[in-house]
């Protein structure tokens, strides 16, 4: 099914509640993957055609059956809190509700799982399950998780969502797809020569950007999965210890330049605060900026 035939996510999930509109928090994740935070859902009858998003929603709260009419198929069961329902993508049905629940939504972008697919081996597209109240507890406990941090929108919460993401698309891989993707063997060696040269020329030229996971492992074509392993074994630094190290590199010689305040130069390397800027120094250096200078 093309891509342009599928309908837009939020208008049809407003449409099914009756025009409430989904609490969609405004950060958008890799993939085009979009949450909503913990909400009421009034109960409903909806002819729900394919949408270009897999849909998730986790059950906090509430009572009744639900159930999806897909051709002569019929799936149902009880919404007991703990349960999770999955609309995938593309697949269009008759979906009813009788009683109301509370929920929060995973609004799941294809890309993202093909991605993680991608990383299973095979070459084979995952296709999705339809799922109405049924239970799996990890699932549900990551979008707990994951309903927990929305809102926070700092970059440690926004790191964190997206690793919780990946486990996400994984479950759903592993325990919700019509066949099982045998795991390929992750890399054995690390960045080559010139991919370790790019991602650290680019670190260079935006040390002062907040520079996310996914844009260093587009640059060499891996996943950030597979990009975090072969960048360790290549330098025996994480990305985010060696975007330091280039950032510190670049201090100590702004520090030389005796007319440049340190504040200036942590916020010109990256740091938003001096203080955050000397922790990282002293770490790195065993001095702060200001001794630094003094002994140069």
């Amino acid at each position: 099914m093309s891509v342009n035939t599928l309908a837009d996510t939020t208008i049809h999930i407003r449409r099914l509640q009756g025009g409430l509109a989904p609490p969609v928090a405004p950060e958008v994740f890799f993939g085009d993957t979009r949450l909503v935070s913990r909400w009421r859902n009034e109960p409903f009858e909806y002819d729900l055609p394919p949408l270009k998003h897999h849909v998730l929603a986790a059950k906090f709260a509430g009572s009744g059956m639900a159930s999806v009419k897909i051709g002569r198929q019929l799936v149902h069961g009880p919404a007991l809190a703990g349960t999770i329902t999955l609309a995938p993508r593309g697949h269009a049905g008759f979906w009813r509700a009788d009683a109301p629940v509370e929920v929060s939504n995973i609004f799941l972008g294809h890309n993202r799982l093909l991605a993680c697919a991608d990383q299973l081996g095979n070459g084979r597209e995952p296709e999705l399950l339809d799922r109405v109240n049924f239970g799996d507890p990890k699932l549900f406990a990551i979008m707990s998780m994951i309903n927990d941090e929305i809102g926070l929108r700092d970059a440690m919460s926004h790191l964190f969502v997206e690793q919780l993401l990946d486990l996400v698309c994984l479950q759903l891989i592993r325990a919700h797809s019509a066949a099982t993707v045998a795991i390929a063997p992750g890399p054995r060696s690390g960045l080559s020569g010139w991919q370790l040269r790019r991602v650290t020329h680019y670190m260079r030229e935006n040390l002062a950007a907040d520079i996310r996971l996914q844009e260093l492992a587009d640059l060499v074509n891996l996943s950030r999965f597979h990009f975090c392993t072969a960048f360790r074994i290549a330098t025996g630094y994480t990305p985010h210890a060696w975007l330091t190290r280039q950032r510190i590199a670049y201090a100590k010689t702004l520090l030389k330049d005796r007319t440049l305040r340190i504040g200036d130069i942590a916020f010109a390397v990256g740091y938003e605060t001096q203080s955050s800027f000397a922790v990282s120094f002293r770490k790195v250096v065993g001095l702060t900026p200001r001794e630094f200078r003094r002994r140069l």
